[in-house]
């Protein structure tokens, strides 16, 4: 009908300007967002921050002007993942990220300091070459690799490295900072599990946080630093116990089966906030400390999509907020709450590039 209008002579009286000014206006509202999809209605001015190769776990530096991520894009000369930082504006393709790990064996969980500093998990003191990455599980299975090689240091933005913060035998990666930068929370396999554990920003007063049999990973502080929120598996029958401890002892996780969870920082107050099946991870919470959003495919039936989503400390609330056909992750805050990163395999040409995204905030 509107286009019938547009046609007719009567509509002739609109000027040659009045019209050009309707068609830019359309055009800005369809352009306005053309990496959102129409039901994110929590998410506005999303901007595309790498193109190619696989970018993820990018996180805020404490001024929010900065983000710390993991890549492994052939174009910048990599053969697996290695740490690099940008500033949190939008890039244009061809954009090349400053790397601050050696660019020896593999980096994993990156963070940073409240100087700017940042601390990261690598195995380049084991050996200098790319960890070999593992074949499928039993069945076929998608499997995470624990390699024994890693160890967390802390670096300046120039690369050098500061400090060593762990250096027991077996791996020790996956560290995040609390809120007041005094504390790391990281995963080990000092105790023959996978465990979280907390210490000071210089790697002493070790306190041991979980102590239950299955995977406990991917740990970040809730705003007041009193809480750890965390993906984990547990398994519970001889079959699934058996399962996990043998995977393990050949270094390897199968988490396609996680749920998160709550714990006080002493290890007290466990308790399970997600019940939803197949894999729920990457948790963070806003810093009002009222939502937790999370990543997540327990609709899928065939291993994808996951999506964001978003739910209350207590398990109640479950909200959808990101609407991608193949993989919304890694979620972060801002310190202050007004925006959002995230990895995405969205405006992707099709391939299998994960970039990093992000976007303004909606409550």
């Amino acid at each position: 009908m509107i286009e019938a209008e547009f046609l007719s002579i009567r509509t002739m009286k609109l000027t040659t300007f009045s019209l050009a000014g309707i068609l830019l206006i359309s055009c800005a509202g369809k352009q306005r967002d053309p990496l959102k999809y129409e039901q994110e209605v929590h998410l506005k001015n999303i901007k595309q921050l790498t193109f190619g190769g696989d970018n993820a776990e990018a996180y805020w530096s404490f001024d929010n002007s900065k983000l710390v991520f993991q890549a492994n894009n052939p174009e910048w000369g990599t053969e697996c993942d290695q740490i690099y930082y940008m500033d949190a504006k939008e890039n244009e393709p061809g954009f090349e990220a400053p790397i601050i790990s050696t660019g020896l064996g593999r980096t994993t969980c990156s963070y940073f300091l409240p100087d700017k500093t940042i601390i990261y998990g690598s195995t380049h003191l084991d050996d200098t070459a790319c960890p070999e990455v593992p074949e499928r599980g039993p069945g076929g299975a998608y499997v995470w690799p624990i390699y024994e090689g890693y160890d967390i240091f802390r670096a300046n933005l120039d690369g050098e490295i500061i400090d060593t913060l762990t250096n027991t035998p077996g791996y020790d990666a996956e560290a995040t900072v609390s809120p007041d930068g005094n504390k790391i929370v990281f995963t080990s396999m000092r105790t023959g599990d996978l465990e979280l554990f907390i210490m000071d920003v210089d790697g002493s007063n070790l306190v041991q946080v979980t102590d239950e049999l299955g995977y406990d990973g991917g740990a970040f502080f809730s705003p007041d630093g009193k809480q750890l929120i965390f993906r984990a598996s547990r398994p519970k029958t001889d079959e699934e116990v058996e399962k996990y401890t043998s995977l393990l002892k050949e270094g390897l996780v199968e988490p396609t089966n996680m749920e998160l969870f709550l714990v006080n920082i002493d290890g007290t107050n466990m308790r399970q906030i997600t019940d939803l099946g197949n894999a729920n991870w990457a948790p963070f919470f806003h810093p009002s400390g009222e939502k937790i959003i999370f990543s997540s495919n327990h609709n899928s039936t065939r291993g994808f999509p996951f999506n964001l989503f978003m739910i209350n400390p207590d398990g109640t609330g479950l909200k959808q907020i990101t609407f991608d056909d193949t993989f919304d992750s890694f979620p972060m805050f801002s310190h202050d709450g007004k925006r959002l990163v995230f990895s995405s395999n969205r405006n992707n040409g099709g391939t299998r590039a994960t970039n990093v995204f992000i976007a303004d905030w909606v409550k």
